[in-house]
């Protein structure tokens, strides 16, 4: 079974009487035989193409989703097709498989197995697809069982279901991981070719000022990686005429963000001039006398005339930056020729494999440097983020710095909603989350308790009435029994 993802290049020499109303990027699976139904009926692939078509207005509007989802479901097709299995067909059947599957995946070729995530995402991908199934005809019954469970937050008792073919997993105290300070540093000056004390380490790797520039980046303003990856060059902050504490808004489109919702984080005075640094002079120096063609598989190249800000001219027709999609964006090209897509490689193309970049920079730094150093991804620098922000927030640090910022000031505004708001808000905006709840689920999977515990810390080490009375309390027998 080939799985595919759908682009509508040259649409017009298929045939059609109009452009088809696939979703680019929109997975399709396809049978060996490239046969689509058979006796008049659908086969299972081209049903789960019409539930692939369906995910942007059933909650999973995200083009990773709909990948992730396409792999799970054809994993789970093509495991009943080597076994002559019929995905609609009797539950007992389905269901015989299913504990096949689970087998096969727990125990089977080493190259097949999967640990208890990855066999939960992918099983309730299944369940979800058979729940589709099931309510558009294709499939007579569900064949998944589902339990009644309590669970209690901080809102009381609550009533969910639980897949019973799901496994239950071990609760750590943080499951995501997120750099320290020290380790903070420590990657950026590695990916700039630098030992943890700051000097120059040998290292002969290219493109070093791009790539330390872009982590500083996005560890200041807490970016996902599709979103950094696709900025143009016109969507950067300008750079203050003066150095602040004060962060600097950073407005971001909705078509580079996870489902599509436009937001507003910050970045800080120096990771923005490290960026426009590079762009002034690494970056500059790579696209002298050099054209950019987009490859002919993204489509032909979008030539921008009198950008600026929000937007340019494109085919003599006015376009907003803020409308353009991911492919759209790496087809790009600027007045002089060149991508307008903010990091570039050596031949003057974009530059879009980020994630490999961190992990053999993490891979070096625990060979030469620190065995302890995590394998660092793109998402890993926005949980930095998050984690350095609250704590910032907590700590009064954004507070003070807007206290010192008078009322004629062009940050003036700014200022005011951080002397103003909540630390929870502020992240919830920074983050693009839709409510502080998922805020809060959010940061209970970082250590946000080291955070207070420093503030409680760094408040009784300068209050000595506070220590004190602490004290006091422990000291005080108030029984006079000798029992507290």
């Amino acid at each position: 079974m080939h799985l595919i993802f759908y682009s509508p290049n040259e649409w017009d020499t298929w045939g059609l009487g109009r452009r088809p109303l696939i979703p680019e990027g929109m997975p399709v699976l396809i049978d060996e035989d490239l046969v689509l139904e058979d006796a008049g009926k659908l086969r299972p692939a081209a049903v789960a193409n019409w539930w692939f078509r369906e995910l942007p207005i059933s909650g999973a509007p995200a083009v990773r989703t709909w990948k992730a989802y396409a792999q799970a479901v054809r994993s789970w097709l093509e495991f009943l097709d080597e076994r002559g299995v019929d995905p609609f067909g009797e539950r007992d059947e389905i269901r015989a498989a299913l504990s096949s599957f689970s087998e096969h995946r727990f125990a089977g070729p080493l190259e097949s197995r999967w640990d208890e995530g990855t066999w939960n995402l992918n099983i309730n991908t299944v369940a979800r697809f058979y729940e589709w199934a099931v309510d558009h005809g294709h499939c007579p019954v569900q064949p998944f069982t589902y339990a009644i469970v309590r669970r209690y937050t901080d809102a009381g008792a609550q009533q969910t279901r639980r897949n019973t073919a799901t496994l239950r997993q071990a609760k750590p105290h943080a499951r995501v991981k997120y750099l320290e300070a020290d380790f903070s540093r420590m990657f950026v000056r590695a990916l700039a070719g630098l030992r943890p004390d700051g000097e120059p380490d040998g290292f002969r790797g290219r493109h070093l000022g791009r790539n330390a520039a872009m982590a500083s980046f996005v560890i200041s303003s807490g970016l996902r990686s599709q979103e950094f990856t696709h900025l143009l060059s016109y969507e950067l902050p300008t750079l203050p005429a003066r150095r602040s504490a004060v962060p600097i808004r950073f407005p971001l489109a909705a078509q580079i963000t996870k489902g599509k919702k436009a937001r507003e984080t910050w970045t800080d005075y120096a990771a923005l001039m490290e960026i426009r640094q590079y762009m002034d002079l690494d970056r500059a120096a790579v696209l002298a006398g050099r054209g950019y063609a987009p490859d002919a598989k993204l489509g032909g190249p979008l030539v921008v005339k009198e950008p600026d800000w929000e937007g340019g001219t494109v085919g003599g027709r006015r376009v907003s930056w803020r409308k353009l999609t991911l492919n759209e964006r790496l087809r790009m090209v600027t007045p002089e020729g060149t991508p307008a897509i903010i990091a570039v490689q050596s031949d003057g193309t974009p530059f879009i494999d980020w994630a490999t970049t961190f992990r053999r920079t993490s891979a070096r730094i625990r060979r030469v440097f620190e065995p302890r150093f995590p394998t660092v991804t793109p998402h890993v620098l926005r949980h930095t983020f998050a984690m350095a922000t609250l704590e910032k927030l907590v700590k009064g640090h954004y507070a003070r710095a807007a206290a010192l910022v008078s009322d004629a000031d062009e940050d003036a505004a700014l200022a005011l909603y951080l002397t103003k708001q909540d630390p929870l808000l502020v992240l919830r905006d920074l983050l693009g989350h839709t409510s502080v709840t998922t805020t809060e689920m959010y940061l209970a999977r970082l250590d946000v308790h080291r955070i207070y515990r420093d503030v409680y810390r760094e408040a009784g080490r300068h209050s000595g009435a506070a220590t004190a009375e602490a004290t006091a309390e422990f000291d005080d027998n108030e029984d006079g029994d000798g029992s507290w």
